[in-house]
């Protein structure tokens, strides 16, 4: 199921579990319809309300927590996918988009940035501070990129960064410019952007990674979901408007060999430390 179709298949249940079993009659009889007391059509935080526009703690905030109950969530807060199936879950939305998707272990990232890099035909890129690459090719030139123009970091090959969450139901990496992940400019000019992202940093919904983002330091925030791409009103797409066109992300498991078990066990094809998830 894609994306789209789970988000369509979402709103189509919620629905139906919200809808009154029956309207106001012309005469003005009582409705059963959602959020009210007496089903009547009463405004949105009238004492007769039950619906979610009240303050919380009151009746009208308790109705709406019986709702919610009654006709399943409503607005998650945790996720429910972990381990390998959120690494894959991520690795989907992400190809989704159009990324490029790598596999890693811990002591095999270096080789798979070279990879990457080297595919790509980079030779000099930026490099944030407080991002550690073991293992860079001797042709690869690494600057810094802070304090350079904007023409500067067009000029070059590419950039790489770390990332502060990353969401696996949207496919969304989170840069929050702390150390080794750049600032903005630095990952929105140039034209390649590789992305490391660790297990430990992917959530399975956006609500999670809110709660981590808002427990870090206040800083700006870049979210990114895929290569930049716009449309007009002609459905015409247009790449590389608001940041880079190619965005390839490694994700670094823990260990691949509890991955390829957890897929086995599911009958899943096994994944090789290089290999495109795309």
């Amino acid at each position: 199921m894609s994306a789209r179709e789970e988000i369509l298949a979402r709103i189509r249940a919620a629905n139906a579990a919200g809808r009154p079993a029956a309207r106001r009659t012309a005469a003005g009889g009582a409705a059963s319809g959602p959020g009210t007391a007496s089903g009547a059509d009463e405004a949105p935080g009238s004492a007769a309300a039950s619906g979610a526009d009240g303050a919380p703690g009151s009746a009208a905030a308790n109705g709406a927590s019986t709702a919610r109950a009654a006709g399943g969530d409503r607005y998650r807060t945790a996720g429910s996918v972990h381990g390998a199936a959120l690494l894959d879950l991520l690795a989907e939305r992400l190809s989704d988009y159009h990324a490029t998707v790598q596999r890693a272990e811990p002591d095999r990232l270096g080789e798979a940035v070279a990879a990457a890099l080297t595919r790509r035909g980079a030779k000099r890129i930026a490099v944030p501070p407080g991002l550690e690459l073991p293992g860079l090719p001797d042709d690869v030139e690494a600057v810094s990129g802070d304090g350079l123009a904007p023409d500067a970091l067009d000029a070059l090959d590419g950039v790489v960064t770390g990332a502060a969450v990353a969401i696996a139901e949207t496919g969304t990496i989170v840069l929050d410019s702390s150390p080794g992940q750049g600032t903005r400019a630095v990952t929105l000019v140039p034209d390649y952007h590789l992305c490391v992202v660790h297990a430990d940093q992917v959530v399975h919904i956006m609500p999670e990674a809110v709660a981590r983002l808002t427990a870090r330091n206040k800083r700006p925030l870049t979210w990114i979901s895929g290569p930049s791409a716009t449309s007009d009103i002609e459905l015409n797409r247009v790449e590389g408007v608001h940041g880079p066109r190619n965005l390839e992300v490694i994700i670094v498991a823990a260990s691949l060999l509890t991955l390829n078990l957890f897929r086995a066990a599911r009958g899943g094809p096994l994944v090789s430390v290089e290999a495109d998830m795309s």
